[in-house]
């Protein structure tokens, strides 16, 4: 996907500097409010860095002024002690959007970081990595497109743009069958797809003629007769207990896509750095 629209990266940003800042930041009123500085950003470890547009917002909404000196772009793979960015502006706003800045980042660096790993671990299988729906509240957009920063590829962003049809779906309508059906009715020219956990739901789903069948928690045996079984008429997504050490085995069944939901629930900050190099008045 596309970077989110501004509009979008400002409310979320908004959002986050008002949680934190509250009725006035204590703290940085220290500093005298004519006071300036010179701040570095760093990254400590080795990452796929997104988030610039975040980092970007949380300063300009509180100091116009500020100027920010990017040596990376979103989706840049860096080792560590690398220097993403230089600031320069008031000292009390710097101060302020710190956090909330370093949050943005730390956090999109991880679903691409994370992302860029299963995509590493797939290479040359043909196999696509996809995120899920297990997002953080309120930030979909910006982990989507972190995803698409660490190479993966996004699955349906909500509820309302792909039919999906789960195991209580099936259960609440009878079969798959008459899920399917009521689907097309209902929502004609939306895409189609099936989790099925067996191969008979296999040959109903592919009877069915949906666009998509999910292959829910089948080891790579089952996988491979399910590949067999399909022969390609319809693309096949395994999810499910997916993890870097078996990710590789899984896409090499033959499968056209593996979603994970780790990439944007289970996920480790970035360990990064800002730190003032000078102050002037």
């Amino acid at each position: 996907m596309k970077r989110p629209d501004p509009e979008t990266i400002r409310q979320q940003v908004s959002a986050a500097l008002a949680e934190d800042i509250g009725s006035g930041d204590v703290s940085a009123a220290l500093i005298p409010a004519e006071q300036r500085a010179s701040a570095g950003l760093w990254c400590r470890e080795t990452a796929v860095i997104c988030g610039l547009p975040w980092v970007e917002a949380a300063f300009r909404q509180l100091a116009a002024d500020v100027v920010l000196d990017w040596t990376v772009a979103d989706g840049d793979r860096v080792t560590p002690d690398t220097r993403l960015c230089t600031i320069h502006g008031p000292a009390r706003a710097m101060l302020t959007a710190e956090r909330t800045a370093l949050n943005f980042l730390q956090t999109l660096s991880a679903t691409a970081t994370a992302t860029r790993a299963y995509v590493d671990a797939v290479a040359g299988t043909g196999c696509r990595i996809l995120d899920t729906r297990k997002t953080l509240p309120g930030l979909r957009l910006a982990q989507k497109y972190a995803v698409t920063c660490g190479g993966g590829h996004n699955h349906r962003f909500g509820l309302y743009d792909m039919v999906l049809v789960k195991e209580n779906h099936i259960a609440a309508c009878g079969s798959i069958t008459t899920a399917v059906e009521t689907a097309r009715r209902q929502r004609p020219g939306i895409p189609i797809e099936v989790e099925v956990e067996n191969l008979a739901q296999l040959r109903e789903a592919i009877a069915a003629g949906v666009d998509r069948i999910l292959l829910d928690n089948m080891d790579c045996a089952r996988l491979r007769e399910a590949v067999a079984i399909t022969a390609g008429r319809i693309p096949l997504e395994a999810s499910g207990g997916i993890t870097l050490e078996n990710v590789r085995a899984v896409a090499e069944t033959g499968v056209d896509f593996i979603s994970v939901g780790s990439l944007t629930k289970d996920i480790r900050a970035v360990d990064l750095s800002l730190r003032f190099a000078d102050t002037a008045t």
